[in-house]
């Protein structure tokens, strides 16, 4: 196990029956990009990969 994925277990064990909107998610993305701009760059990534299609991430042989 990674030592990121505590905080993915956590998050399901705490709101893992919860159904959030993305608005809510983007808000709570942008909250903690203000509080830690350190992990801008992460976040963005991590909202960029989110926002596409899983098509988008085949990889053409």
């Amino acid at each position: 196990m990674y030592f990121t994925d505590r905080g993915i277990e956590e998050l399901e064990e705490r709101r893992g029956s919860e159904q959030v909107t993305l608005d809510w998610l983007a808000e709570r993305l942008r909250a903690f990009v203000d509080r830690n701009p350190d992990f801008e760059v992460a976040v963005d990534r991590l909202a960029t990969f989110l926002a596409r299609d899983d098509s988008d991430d085949e990889v053409d042989d």
